[in-house]
């Protein structure tokens, strides 16, 4: 497949999701049911290092896990609604409450056990450190 055709079926994917949310409301690709939501991500890598950055505002520090499960790294947790609001009517609700989930596969070259997170201002960075190859060279005899 081309590179522009693949362009043209992109436009298209965005297009029709774009109808979706339209349909249903919310943002495209953060919203899966009234109660849960896929964190977004911005995936970034470097030759010593990949970066994850997961957009999770309003949710406080102690209400994400990060794991990592058979080359796996899972972003996971709940948002809750302030208490506050309980009573009363909600007039508009675009903000996300409920549980998140996001699920990306590692590559083989990642030190899991090195990989560290902060989180500021609703933003989670991720640091993944690659490991270096271990290939070795084969004599033929």
């Amino acid at each position: 497949m081309s590179l522009y055709q693949n362009n043209v079926n992109r436009f298209f994917d965005d297009f029709i999701g774009d109808l979706n949310v339209a349909r249903r409301g919310g943002t495209r690709s953060s919203r899966t049911s009234n109660n849960t939501f896929v964190p977004l991500l911005d995936v970034h890598e470097n030759e010593n290092e990949f970066h994850v950055n997961a957009e999770l505002p309003g949710v406080n520090k102690d209400q994400i896990n990060v794991d990592v499960r058979d080359n796996t790294l899972i972003i996971s947790g709940e948002s809750k609604k302030d208490q506050k609001y309980e009573k009363g009517d909600t007039l508009i609700q675009e903000r996300f409450y409920g549980s998140f989930t996001r699920s990306i596969s590692l590559p083989p070259n990642v030190k899991a056990d090195d990989i560290t997170a902060k989180f500021e201002n609703g933003l989670l960075e991720l640091k993944l450190p690659k490991s270096v190859s271990t290939g070795r060279k084969i004599t033929i005899q």
